[in-house]
């Protein structure tokens, strides 16, 4: 069913509209933030990759970097655009605050549109290695968190049209670095979400872990930067359930082994 763009956060409740171009049609939905729209080419494959990670790329990235997908700069051309996430069968758009999204659609269609009837890939040059590929000297708890955010998280915010990328463990601090991409850069919800979701599902299986923290970008000009409330403590969302004890009471838990964990969160082991 055919509807106006609804408004705000509240997008996913609303349907999708359709617009034909053509012989493509392309899908528009809103995601969490408003500053993110996701284009669908119905029927043609955007990014599909084996190991379910999209390409992020920003308009400040070196040239090199965005000349590896001809979609994404052909994209970065429209004015306003900020930012381009390649999901599996979508396009993320980050545009800056200031460009209104009624005069970007027709441009973005258009570019859009092109390139799914002309056959070309939307990227070049895939590296073999990922931000969750389990390397040689990763130890054991580096592994369980690049397992989590591969088969647990990603795939959730994925849903919303964003990315969700492994930077680094600080062993000695308890601090897993995380970058944002897609629609959750700049997302007013970002902050709930990587606290209730992404940090209490890794500390809940992962001891190890004392916080998550998103490498931070600069502000957009006139919109205030969404602060992490660290006072804002809920239990994990879906079938996570943390439980919260007292250190004097309590004795630390067993250690788990790496199967035994990936086991606990459902997470098929394999050498």
């Amino acid at each position: 069913m055919a509807t106006s763009s609804p408004s705000g956060s509240a997008a996913r409740l609303h349907p999708s509209w359709l617009q034909q171009l053509r012989t493509v049609f392309i899908q528009t939905t809103e995601t969490p933030n408003p500053e993110s729209m996701k284009f669908i080419p119905t029927g043609v494959p955007v990014y599909p990759s084996e190991d379910g990670n999209g390409f992020y790329v920003t308009k400040n990235d070196p040239a090199m970097e965005i000349r590896r997908s001809p979609l994404a700069k052909s994209i970065f051309e429209v004015e306003g655009v900020k930012a381009v996430y390649l999901g599996n069968d979508f396009v993320t758009v980050t545009k800056y605050a200031e460009h209104k999204w009624n005069l970007l659609n027709p441009e973005l269609f258009e570019v859009i549109m092109n390139w799914a009837e002309g056959g070309k890939p939307a990227l070049m040059d895939k590296p073999d290695i990922t931000d969750t590929t389990i390397l040689d000297d990763d130890d054991e708890v580096v592994a369980m968190i690049k397992e989590l955010i591969e088969a647990r998280i990603r795939p959730a915010v994925q849903e919303d049209g964003g990315d969700i990328r492994y930077v680094s463990f600080a062993e000695d601090t308890g601090v897993v670095t995380v970058r944002l991409a897609g629609s959750c850069v700049g997302c007013p919800s970002s902050a709930v979400t990587l606290k209730q979701g992404v940090e209490n599902m890794l500390m809940h299986y992962v001891p190890e872990v004392k916080v998550v923290e998103a490498l931070e970008e600069p502000p957009d000009d006139g919109q205030p930067r969404v602060e992490q409330d660290d006072d804002e403590e809920q239990e994990a969302t879906n079938d996570v359930k943390v439980n919260h004890h007292s250190n004097s009471e309590s004795q630390p838990p067993k250690q788990k082994s790496y199967e035994e964990r990936l086991a606990q969160a459902g997470i098929p082991f394999s050498d």
